[in-house]
């Protein structure tokens, strides 16, 4: 279905929730800097003119596709799990929409979560913290650092660089892999074992569970202290 609908007047109509879907792929293909407003009008096949009955710069573009992200992550928590498997369920819903978008963890970075759907995912985040038995102020810093996890996870996934193609991933991480490689082993012994698995990431999931499981045993440890 195209995303430019008649009104019933005859004229063209875009509706906002379009505008983002399809700026979220544009942004998701080709880097957050490749998308613009004229690029974006071009591709729904309208003026950019049209575009700014919604938005009125590419800020607040940004800030909208930001908003749509933080809506795609699950903040409904099951109450028969343990407050542990509640959080790690929470940061799992994030890393997922995290990966399947490229573009969201800088978008998230950019833009101030001064939506509706970050507040909620906030709260979430708190209340499974606060029936853990933690403080408010730990509570408030544990989130925060559910979040950055998170986004961390995915900038840290070995060859992970959105708006650059696939051959040009795999040709920095060979170079890479290469100079490891040829360090002198009396030397650098490790680095030459392990020059594979630090410039490759062959089994995405166990680089995101190994790291979600770090995070959510560091967080129950300090539970455990309380």
């Amino acid at each position: 279905m195209s995303p430019v609908q008649q009104g019933d007047d005859g004229r063209a109509r875009l509706s906002k929730a379009a505008v983002v879907e399809r700026a979220l792929k544009l942004a998701d293909a080709d880097g957050l800097e490749a998308l613009t407003i004229r690029r974006l009008a071009a591709d729904l096949g309208v003026t950019p003119m049209a575009l700014y009955w919604h938005f009125r710069s590419k800020e607040e573009l940004l800030a909208g596709l930001a908003e749509a992200i933080w809506g795609e992550i699950e903040v409904v928590v099951d109450p028969a799990l343990s407050w542990s498997e509640q959080l790690r369920g929470g940061l799992e819903s994030l890393v997922g929409v995290l990966r399947a978008h490229p573009s969201a963890a800088q978008l998230l970075i950019d833009h101030e979560a001064k939506n509706e759907a970050a507040t909620q995912v906030t709260e979430a985040a708190l209340e499974v913290l606060r029936s853990a038995g933690f403080d408010p102020s730990h509570a408030a810093e544990i989130a925060r650092q559910t979040l950055w996890t998170g986004i961390m996870l995915v900038l840290g996934e070995v060859g992970f660089d959105p708006g650059v193609s696939q051959a040009e991933r795999e040709e920095a991480q060979r170079v890479k892999r290469v100079r490891f490689s040829m360090l002198p082993p009396d030397k650098f012994p490790r680095l030459v074992e392990c020059a594979i698995p630090m410039t490759a990431c062959d089994d995405p999931e166990f680089h995101y569970q190994l790291g979600i499981g770090i995070f959510i045993a560091g967080v129950e440890a300090l539970a455990a202290k309380q």
